[in-house]
């Protein structure tokens, strides 16, 4: 990477981690990426509302091979004290997504810099956080006939410039589960004469041991309690409403289904054995992440030319990246490049390192067919 681009990049940054957006309000965040884009290279901007791409196109019968970069933040006070701090309370880049845009950008200067072979799409992609982002962006793979899709996360803990990665899935399926039920009220001196939703709540809690039961499960499974939300601040009234929250994943999509399923048959058989109504709501969904097997070689041939010690997991990881929603429409590859004995993402302590940017642009070069 010629100096020159690495220090745009670093600049570019910077400039994201000072102005960060929650998920679907990144108006700054979009419009500052199309506007170095502009300035640093002459490529086809391809502008999607919330989000949008940018083209390198050669013979149109070459492969088609696309790169994403997410550009999101998350609900994070920024407590370092840093020359590029966030300036906006409460929200701040410690998912790295700064990152990742920065070395989306320095590929595209690259990649017009030297050329290419094949036709580069570079998708800047807007609300990974919720997964509701790589929903939308997705509808781009068959527009544009992309051939294959590539993409990376920071990953502290794993060796500096270091790559992981796995064939098959790399990431579990998740979604966020609220099941609702309604009673009848009654006075806090008679309960009996209402129906709460306490008891039914209660049991359900103590059974998800048994819903995420290993043994049950092919793949790895996991029910996670989030919130428990029953009646009101009021002393005189006994709870008629209540809310349990879960956060639903697995290894395998289906088997998260069949989990939510069974959540579903016991919160029917606790509302007809209390006298209760629910009802069941569904939000931030994010799907298996399954990465190709071809395109896994290809990050593993690139990071052999390149140098780049590789590791190979198994498992997928139990986080989730809707990073998915490419790789069910076509080919690609997800991998983790090391960010070294750093604090975790999401954590107050967490800054990109820039340095990762210079690994990720030469592999991202080397899948790219560069003219190097």
């Amino acid at each position: 990477m010629e100096p020159r681009t690495y220090e745009a990049a670093v600049a570019l940054r910077h400039e994201l981690h000072m102005h960060p957006e929650l998920s679907n309000q990144e108006t700054w965040t979009k419009a500052h990426l199309m506007e170095f884009l502009r300035a640093h290279t002459k490529l086809e901007l391809v502008d999607r509302g919330t989000w949008f791409y940018a083209a390198y196109r050669t013979d149109p019968s070459k492969p088609k091979i696309a790169f994403r970069a997410d550009f999101d933040a998350i609900p994070v006070e920024e407590t370092m004290p840093l020359p590029y701090a966030s300036t906006i309370p409460g929200v701040s880049h410690k998912c790295g997504h700064d990152g990742h845009s920065a070395s989306l950008a320095a590929l595209a200067m690259e990649i017009e810099r030297v050329g290419s072979e094949n036709n580069v799409f570079f998708v800047f992609q807007h609300a990974e956080e919720n997964g509701s982002g790589a929903m939308v962006c997705a509808s781009m793979i068959k527009e544009e006939g992309v051939d294959e899709i590539y993409a990376y996360h920071i990953a502290p803990g794993i060796p500096f410039g270091s790559v992981a990665t796995t064939r098959g899935n790399f990431s579990c399926a998740s979604t966020g589960m609220s099941i609702y039920f309604t009673g009848t009220p009654a006075h806090a001196c008679n309960p009996g004469a209402g129906r709460s939703p306490a008891q039914a709540i209660a049991r359900m809690v103590r059974a998800i041991p048994d819903i995420h039961r290993a043994e049950d499960y092919k793949g790895f499974v996991l029910c996670t309690l989030i919130q428990i939300d029953v009646g009101e601040k009021a002393f005189g009234t006994a709870a008629s409403k209540g809310v349990l929250r879960l956060t639903l994943r697995g290894s395998i999509e289906d088997e998260m289904w069949q989990m939510r399923d069974r959540l579903i048959l016991m919160a029917h058989a606790m509302s007809a054995e209390y006298g209760l109504q629910y009802s069941v709501e569904y939000e931030d969904y994010f799907p298996e992440n399954p990465n190709h097997p071809e395109q896994v070689d290809k990050v593993c041939r690139a990071c052999e030319k390149l140098e780049i010690p590789v590791e190979l997991f198994t498992l997928p990881v139990s986080g989730s990246e809707d990073f998915g929603y490419f790789t069910k429409e076509t080919a690609g590859a997800y991998f983790y490049i090391g960010a070294g004995d750093i604090p975790e993402i999401h954590t107050s302590l967490f800054d990109f390192p820039d340095g990762i940017i210079k690994p990720a642009v030469a592999i991202f070069m080397e899948l790219a067919g560069a003219k190097q």
